[in-house]
């Protein structure tokens, strides 16, 4: 299979990739490349992909030429691109564009492309609001920009399913952790404070909010399923995590444990939007996809820090 993935050089494409190929798939990425945070990080997950042999096209969604930078001959597309998370810095406009205009131009694309079995939009929890811990029939409550931008992305992929001009699907996911996650995200974050000696910004009252944290492997198992099942899915909402919860604190600990120091810690004033628990049900998953997590939070943890310490630390 020819498949697409956008977002491609970011932490839970680039790993999509790697599987893909890994499977035999011919993978074409995709990636604007935009300075978000550290290009340097996307730049060494280009390089892996690069010695697998898969190349990332440079290209931004939001432009108007996606049919003439692209290949027509698709027949998967997995769209991770985004303007991610909850941030100071992003703007409403940052989450518009990315989000939504990207999509809608993704998908003009994706009606040109004769081969396409499946358009495979990556969600994300945040969509159900302040708590996910339902099932896909719960009306979601976004609580974020970012929230309220990705629902549309999700719904502007299923009305082509709704009007029978591609089948698609999208998968929501829960609390991705480990190698290659981004700089400002919280594991990455937590190992460099340890390693730099640097306190780690808590947000109040975030010591107890609850997380699936979800080993990447974990997911991407979930993500690639999809493929061979184009029929079943077809239209479906499906969540992808583990139904293991664990606190903040506990994810704290876990990072101490492994690296075998205290990490200082700075409180600082509560974010706007931030979940305050998410447990995923995976029951839809299970059934539809076999899709069963294994990966502890401490093997997770000891996965990323090894990574860590194999890129940035002398």
């Amino acid at each position: 299979m020819k498949i697409l993935v956008t977002g491609a050089a970011g932490f839970i494409g680039s790993h999509t990739c790697e599987r893909l190929h890994d499977l035999g798939h011919d993978v074409v990425g995709l990636d604007n490349f935009n300075d978000y945070y550290s290009l340097a990080l996307k730049t060494l997950n280009e390089k892996a992909l690069l010695e697998k042999g898969i190349k990332i096209i440079k290209t931004d969604l939001r432009a108007d030429n996606l049919a003439e930078a692209l290949p027509k001959d698709i027949n998967y597309i997995f769209h991770f691109a985004a303007q991610p998370g909850i941030s100071a810095s992003s703007t409403f406009e940052d989450y518009f564009t990315n989000n939504i205009i990207a999509t809608k131009n993704l998908i003009d694309y994706a009606l040109e492309c004769s081969n396409l079995e499946l358009f495979v939009n990556i969600g994300t929890s945040s969509i159900y609001g302040l708590e996910a811990t339902f099932p896909e029939t719960k009306a979601p409550e976004p609580a974020s920009h970012y929230g309220v931008t990705k629902l549309a992305a999700e719904q502007l992929v299923l009305q082509k399913s709704r009007e029978k001009l591609f089948k698609s699907c999208t998968l929501r996911l829960y609390s991705v952790i480990g190698p290659r996650e981004r700089p400002e995200k919280m594991y990455t974050k937590l190992i460099a404070c340890a390693y730099n000696g640097e306190a780690f910004p808590l947000y109040e009252g975030s010591a107890t909010h609850l997380r699936s944290f979800t080993y990447v492997g974990d997911i991407v198992d979930g993500i690639v399923s999809v493929v061979g099942n184009d029929t079943k899915v077809d239209g479906e909402i499906i969540n992808l995590g583990t139904e293991v919860e664990h606190t903040t604190q506990d994810g704290i600990e876990a990072v101490e444990q492994v690296i075998g120091q205290s990490i200082k810690i700075d409180h600082v004033k509560a974010r706007v939007g931030d979940q305050l628990r998410t447990k995923a049900n995976i029951d839809k998953a299970r059934k539809l996809l076999n899709y069963n997590p294994q990966t502890t939070l401490l093997q997770g943890v000891k996965a990323q820090v090894e990574w860590y310490k194999t890129n940035f630390v002398a």
